[in-house]
């Protein structure tokens, strides 16, 4: 079944932490898995262009099937395999339309986040404008207050996976603080215990990358 599937990946890449988290859940070890490096762009190797001709990562293929993009690789592990491993879509249907107003309001969680941290990374600080960067961080702590009260105690389903791999990045590179947000620091505590994330913790975490501290002061 799981040796059936490859999965091209590249360590630091989120989409591909949240489907290595996924087959995890699914208890799909044994896959064929294969690290592709970022800066040496083997990403645009023809081996990925072969099942992803828009050169990106992850790159997914079953048997026959290609599925690309981390969500559509994700929804389709949880069709095939839905009763085998944690159980990511619940049957009440007011906590799975829950699940799914809260897993595409992530996105817009993530815009903020990447307002700040790419616009303070990159942008030199005597070319930022400071009401740029005001509002920028105003409308992040407003987002961030919101998730405050989002994540749930219980169960893990498809908005905490589309979450967690995420918001590992912040805490662990940028140093959002768990001070500040406790809920969202006790989660993150208890969610990086998970056998799941543990198994699948990328090389890019482990071995120390730069510590940007972007969002320490947020």
């Amino acid at each position: 079944m799981a040796k059936d599937m490859t999965l091209l990946w590249g360590t630091g890449s989120v989409p591909c932490w949240r489907v290595m988290i996924m087959l995890e859940e699914k208890r799909l070890q044994g896959y064929d898995k294969k690290l592709l490096s970022f800066e040496k762009m083997e990403y645009k190797s023809q081996e990925v262009l072969d099942i992803n001709p828009r050169g990106q990562l992850p790159s997914f293929k079953h048997g026959n099937i290609v599925v690309n993009e981390s969500y559509g690789i994700c929804f389709y592990l949880e069709s095939q395999f839905k009763n085998q491993g944690t159980k990511l879509i619940p049957d009440d249907t007011d906590q799975q339309a829950l699940m799914y107003q809260r897993m595409f309001e992530g996105p817009t969680f993530y815009d903020k986040v990447g307002a700040v941290v790419y616009y303070e990374y990159y942008v030199p600080e005597g070319e930022r404008h400071d009401s740029a960067v005001k509002r920028n961080r105003e409308a992040l702590v407003t987002e961030l207050n919101l998730w405050e009260g989002y994540l749930q105690k219980s169960s893990f389903t498809f908005y905490c996976l589309s979450y967690v791999a995420v918001q590992m990045c912040y805490f662990l590179i940028h140093r959002l603080s768990a001070q500040r947000y406790p809920k969202l620091g006790e989660y993150h505590a208890r969610v990086k215990e998970r056998p799941s994330v543990k198994a699948s913790w990328p090389p890019y975490f482990v071995e120390g990358q730069e510590d940007w501290d972007t969002l320490k002061d947020i």
